[in-house]
């Protein structure tokens, strides 16, 4: 069996119970370095997860006998991992256990309500900044080649500088910190980090 397990923005905290106990039953446990060393009492076989995923695939195809765990940042289904679990190996082969994003994660903590939200990443991919732009509340999952000076840098071109972001850096670790800005004065490098665009503060 597959499992894709949700761990949250960061830790074991914010993991639920159910993906805790798939964890405690699994025979092989993935994901990324920084993943698996949060259990080190594990015993079972290990892949490290990186930039390999077709390596991955055949890896998980030679073992489907066993109980295998994919640990995923986040929730696996929120441009993670997931999503390329259900595709290659089918929905009824894979069972998602969900976690909390880090867009859920900054909402709560500065009390934005998720209503009427455009959620999107710029998380290894192209971004289309004109439909970003045409949004009145935005959350993206960011990485180091598209981050919130990028993306305050792309609003201003399109007239957006009045907007406000919250930056939300090293999410529910013990340095975390939460920004409220207006849009026109990003203009720092920020830490591993989740945004949300507002009309208003």
């Amino acid at each position: 069996m597959l499992t894709v397990v949700g761990m949250g923005p960061a830790g074991l905290h914010l993991m639920t119970p159910a993906a805790r106990e798939a964890v405690a039953k699994a025979d092989v446990l993935v994901g990324g370095k920084r993943h698996l060393q949060q259990f080190p009492d594990f015993t079972g076989e290990q892949f490290a997860l990186g930039a390999n995923i077709p390596e991955l695939l055949n890896w998980i195809r030679a073992r489907q006998e066993q109980s295998i765990v994919v640990l995923a940042s986040g929730d696996p289904l929120f441009y993670g991992i997931g999503t390329r679990m259900v595709a290659h190996f089918g929905i009824e082969n894979v069972r998602i256990i969900p976690g909390i994003s880090a867009v859920q994660y900054l909402c709560a903590q500065s009390g934005i309500d998720m209503n009427d939200m455009w959620l999107t990443s710029s998380h290894g991919r192209s971004v289309c900044f004109d439909e970003l732009a045409r949004h009145n509340k935005v959350a993206m999952v960011t990485d180091t080649l598209c981050g919130p000076r990028e993306i305050a840098q792309q609003l201003i071109a399109r007239g957006k500088g009045y907007r406000w972001m919250v930056i939300g850096e090293n999410l529910a670790m013990e340095n975390e910190r939460i920004h409220f800005l207006p849009v026109s004065e990003v203009n720092a490098d920020y830490d591993m980090n989740a945004v949300v665009i507002l009309d208003e503060r």
